[in-house]
């Protein structure tokens, strides 16, 4: 079977109340300045996840040019969005935390706590020895800041990088394991440990029992943004002695909180036999060129053994630099080719100061 091309982690989706003080904040302390696309529209095709009904939504897709994946911001206009009706503790199945790339864990959070953020806990180490540490955003979403010395793109003055993964909580390890290893490539195993963790204490519910499952993916990440996006990791987390609840229980995609992970890939076609073959079949697919205003791809969402959702996009046009009409067509591509550094880099004209 022809496998899909997998350029890395695209973006994390957060569902939010107010989209552009959201985009304000994470441009602000996380670099993530550079909007791919921005567009208010209808949500006429996550009907599964949006109560059957087409809903009114506004949406940023912003990258930050140091590297890593970037955040889709995504806020309701024509309903109010929702939290949980409980109080998440680590461990309750779904993404928990997003992950940002940092050079010098030390000064960020330094600097953090200058800038008087809503730092969760002391700076600590994980089960690699490396520092790390958590905090909350603006509406109360859940960061880590850790060390990655993965070659880095253009400098521009942050501490952090962009999404380098995420914590996810899962139900059964072994299962979630085969799913992002099969479909996704993270199949290397960094650490596979059991009891109780010291870096975790400080979070919700961290003080309780836990597998903790860290992968990363063997073979480098190809395609046209593969440079630039980089390597990534994801984190499974079981809590072993008390039942795990589902984070988007009773609410709609596009609720608050992290609602989806996206990988930039090429072949959709691929993509689909591959998920069908493994038991986990498209559940939305937008079946062609969809136009995002200034961006336009094909995207499709698949749900993990936990129901959590991955989403696909196969970019077809992207804003290279927006103030010269320049766009790119990148169905006129080899598929597995980087594009090159300058072309990327040529994104940061596009930066929001």
């Amino acid at each position: 079977m022809k496998k899909p091309i997998i350029s890395g982690i695209q973006q994390v989706g957060i569902g939010n109340p107010d989209v552009h003080a959201t985009f304000a904040w994470y441009r602000r302390y996380f670099g993530t300045d550079i909007p791919i696309f921005e567009e208010a529209a209808e949500a006429g095709l996550m009907l599964p996840y949006t109560g059957g009904e087409p809903r009114q939504r506004h949406a940023i897709l912003a990258l930050n040019i140091q590297g890593g994946g970037g955040l889709e911001i995504w806020q309701y206009t024509s309903r109010t969005p929702v939290g949980p009706n409980f109080d998440p503790q680590l461990g309750d199945t779904g993404i928990y935390i997003a992950k940002y790339k940092c050079r010098d864990v030390a000064a960020c959070y330094a600097h953090f706590r200058a800038q008087q953020l809503d730092l969760v806990g002391e700076l600590r180490e994980n089960p690699l020895g490396q520092p790390h540490f958590f905090l909350r955003d603006l509406h109360g979403n859940l960061c880590e800041v850790v060390h990655t010395d993965d070659a880095w793109f253009r400098s521009s003055g942050h501490l952090t990088g962009g999404v380098y993964g995420v914590v996810l909580g899962v139900s059964d390890v072994e299962a979630s394991r085969r799913f992002y290893g099969d479909i996704l490539g993270y199949d290397t195993v960094v650490y596979d440990d059991q009891g109780t963790f010291e870096d975790f204490r400080d979070l919700p519910g961290g003080g309780q029992q836990f597998r903790r499952v860290l992968l990363r993916h063997s073979q480098a990440r190809r395609g046209a943004f593969s440079r630039v996006l980089g390597p990534s990791e994801l984190e499974l987390v079981q809590v072993l002695d008390r039942p795990a609840r589902k984070l988007f229980d009773q609410r709609m995609w596009g609720d608050l909180g992290y609602i989806h992970l996206c990988f930039d890939i090429n072949g959709m076609a691929e993509m689909r036999a591959l998920c069908e073959a493994k038991g986990h079949p498209f559940t939305v697919d937008s079946a062609d060129s969809f136009d995002m205003g200034e961006a336009a791809g094909h995207f499709s969402y698949v749900e993990d053994p936990d129901g959590t959702l991955i989403e696909f996009v196969e970019t077809h046009k992207l804003p290279i630099m927006k103030k010269l009409n320049w766009y790119l067509d990148l169905r006129k591509r080899q598929a597995d080719k980087p594009l090159p550094n300058w072309m990327l880099k040529s994104l940061a004209f596009n930066r929001v100061k």
